[in-house]
C-alpha cells in the first residue's frame, strides 16, 4: 500500500504530526490511528469469511485479489488458452513499420513524379494524380446549389 513513501516522505510526515499535535499528544494519536487500522481490518477479514461462507465450497478457491479487473486479465492472459504468445512472437512489429514506412515512401515518390509532368501523362505512361480525367469533363458552373430543405418537424416525435 506504501510501497513508494520514502524517507524523505516519512520524515516530512513525522515532522507534520509533531507541529500539529505536539510531542505531548503524538503517542496517543498514533495509538488510536494503530487501533482504528486494526478494527478497520478485522472488519474486513470478518467480511470476506462471511462472503465465502456463503458462496459454498464451489468457490473455495476463491481470491478477492481476482476482483481487481488488472488482476484478472493479467491472471487470464498468462493461462494463454487462445495460442496469445504464439500470436505475440510471430508479429514482428520493427518489420511491419519498416513495410509500411516504404510503402508510405513509394507513394510519395510517385506523387512527386506525377505532380512534376504538366499535362497529367508523363513519358513513361503515368497519370497525374493532381488532375484526373473526370476534373477536366466536368463543366465549370458559377451557380451557387440550392439550399436544402429541412427534414419535416414532427412535433409528437419529440
Amino acid at each position: 500500500m506504501f510501497n513508494d513513501i520514502g524517507l524523505p516522505e516519512v520524515i516530512a510526515l513525522v515532522v507534520l504530526a509533531v507541529l500539529i499535535f505536539g510531542p505531548d499528544k503524538l503517542p496517543q494519536v498514533i495509538q488510536d490511528v494503530a487501533r482504528t487500522i486494526r478494527k478497520i481490518r478485522e472488519f474486513s477479514d470478518s467480511a470476506k469469511q462471511d462472503i465465502r461462507n456463503e458462496l459454498g465450497p464451489e468457490f473455495k478457491d476463491f481470491e478477492f485479489e481476482d476482483l481487481n479487473p488488472k488482476t484478472f486479465i493479467r491472471k487470464q492472459l498468462d493461462s494463454d488458452e487462445l495460442g496469445l504468445k504464439e500470436i505475440r512472437n510471430g508479429f514482428d512489429l520493427k518489420k511491419e513499420m519498416a513495410e509500411v514506412g516504404d510503402a508510405v515512401q513509394t507513394v510519395g515518390d510517385v506523387r512527386d513524379d506525377a505532380s512534376s509532368s504538366s499535362t497529367g501523362a508523363s513519358a513513361g505512361g503515368r497519370i497525374s494524380m493532381t488532375k484526373g480525367p473526370d476534373l477536366e469533363k466536368r463543366p465549370e458552373s458559377t451557380e451557387q446549389p440550392a439550399k436544402p430543405t429541412p427534414p419535416p418537424f414532427d412535433s409528437d416525435a419529440t
